[in-house]
């Protein structure tokens, strides 16, 4: 038996017991959205291990409420799962871009919107086992239209759904989209009063 105790939160301050140590990075494949790394890693009990994992620059995501209580979505065909996905707008940040900056160019690059108020809701990794991808979650409320402007090679479908219409395709597995579904979950929380959004012209 361990003669560590689990702690009373999650958030133990000392966590040397967990932590592995990187000793050497390779860079072994370069595209242009993937940065595929293999490091050479010391664990907590002093053995060495190799880890993979793609670096990426990071990302921000929009969940767009209009004035009605409709949310703007997309659908788009993503290529590693072969079918379209339904989804928020999204993108990756460019290289020093705030993350607000990259919120508003892409919620209007994509969908031609553009929002009198935007709050940030936190950040989330999709994909903690294999990437350091880091995406920021955007609201974006007092919505105008406007014509869209997307980039060569790429194609999607705007549309607006209610967040209840969201929720049951969540439920019966049409949304699988983890950024999606969390944009939902922070919608819902902060409708109900539970979560606050801090809201910036």
């Amino acid at each position: 038996m361990s003669d560590r105790t689990a702690p009373d939160t999650p958030w133990q301050r000392d966590d040397r017991h967990l932590e592995e140590r990187r000793l050497e990075s390779r860079q072994v494949f370069r595209g242009r959205l993937l940065d595929v790394r293999v490091d050479r890693i010391q664990l907590p009990d002093g053995q060495e291990d190799v880890r993979e994992y793609v670096a990426h620059p990071g990302a921000v995501m929009i969940v767009p409420l209009l004035d009605d209580g409709r949310v703007v979505l997309e659908r788009q065909y993503r290529y590693p799962l072969q079918r379209v996905m339904v989804e928020f707008p999204a993108g990756k940040l460019d290289p020093g871009e705030p993350g607000r900056a990259c919120a508003e160019r892409e919620l209007f690059e994509e969908t031609g919107y553009r929002a009198r108020e935007w709050a940030c809701a936190g950040r989330l990794n999709n994909a903690i086992a294999y990437s350091d991808e880091t995406i920021q979650v955007w609201f974006a409320r007092g919505l105008s239209a406007g014509d869209r402007h997307l980039d060569p090679g790429e194609f999607l479908d705007v549309f607006t759904a209610t967040v209840d219409e969201l929720a049951a395709w969540v439920r019966d597995g049409r949304v699988t989209d983890a950024k999606t579904m969390i944009g939902l979950l922070w919608l819902q929380q902060w409708r109900a009063g539970h979560w606050p959004l801090h809201w910036e012209s």
